[in-house]
């Protein structure tokens, strides 16, 4: 599912202009990342949560130059879904 998708399903079941729908969703990614990027976690009760993970300091290889690399300490920006969703999506959809 794409963000237009997403804004249209959200428009057709609140009755809302697609405009407004969009404007609030941009706003809502804008605020989860202004949060992540400094540093604040952002959890939503029932669903689930934007995180930011520390990956630790580590060694990588170059293979074309055959040579070894430091790849400092950083963080990443992770979700963690909540347990009633987790579980949602367990029962809910297929394995193949």
């Amino acid at each position: 599912m794409t963000k237009a998708e997403v804004v249209s399903n959200i428009s057709d079941k609140l009755g809302m202009e697609k405009n407004d729908v969009q404007a609030m969703l941009e706003a809502f990614m804008v605020e989860v990342k202004q949060s992540l990027e400094s540093g604040e976690n952002v959890y939503l009760r029932g669903f689930g949560s934007f995180i930011v993970k520390k990956r630790a300091a580590k060694t990588g290889r170059n293979i074309s130059k055959n040579t070894t690399i430091r790849i400092p300490a950083h963080n990443i920006p992770a979700f963690k879904p909540a347990k009633v969703f987790l579980e949602g999506v367990k029962s809910k959809v297929p394995v193949e």
